[in-house]
């Protein structure tokens, strides 16, 4: 995978507008029955968005398929419960939340999970865009979205000039 040369910084702030953005997009297309959280992105946004639809059950399923920088294999390290799946096989009325969609690896993934569930994702790259349904921003495929959670504080320096 090429190294992404555009960073899109996503503040706490901007992250919950979107989120609720998203829940609000997402009013015409339920009720749903469970959210399916797909971790560990799709967590912050999966209890917000449960929130706002009043969806009281939240399962997840942990995908892993790549680091902080890196593409890689998928690998699902938690499957979605059982007595989910019992009760609803097909997928039909569950809501799958992730915070973003790039290639579309970890999605095909989830989806063949689910097929018939509804996909939403905060964020959505082209590559990835067809295997969600609802999305709020679309970003360019060679943005890297750094998210609150994996920020911290620091200094910036000035755009032009010296120090101070």
């Amino acid at each position: 995978m090429n190294q992404p040369n555009k960073s899109f910084p996503v503040s706490w702030d901007q992250f919950h507008r979107d989120s609720r953005a998203l829940a609000w997009r997402l009013t015409s297309e339920g009720p749903f029955r469970a959210i399916v959280a797909i971790t560990r992105g799709g967590l912050v946004p999966a209890a917000i968005i449960a929130r706002e639809l009043n969806v009281r059950m939240v399962e997840s399923v942990s995908v892993k398929s790549y680091d902080h920088k890196n593409q890689g294999q998928i690998t699902v390290l938690k499957a979605i419960n059982s007595d989910l799946l019992a009760a609803d096989a097909s997928g039909e009325r569950l809501l799958i939340i992730d915070d973003l969609v790039d290639t579309g690896a970890t999605a095909r993934a989830v989806r063949d999970m689910l097929p018939n569930a509804h996909f939403a994702t905060v964020y959505a790259k082209p590559q990835g865009r067809e295997m969600v349904d609802t999305f709020i921003t679309e970003v360019s495929q060679d943005t890297w979205i750094y998210f609150p959670w994996d920020l911290d504080f620091s200094y910036a320096p000035p755009i032009t000039g010296g120090t101070d």
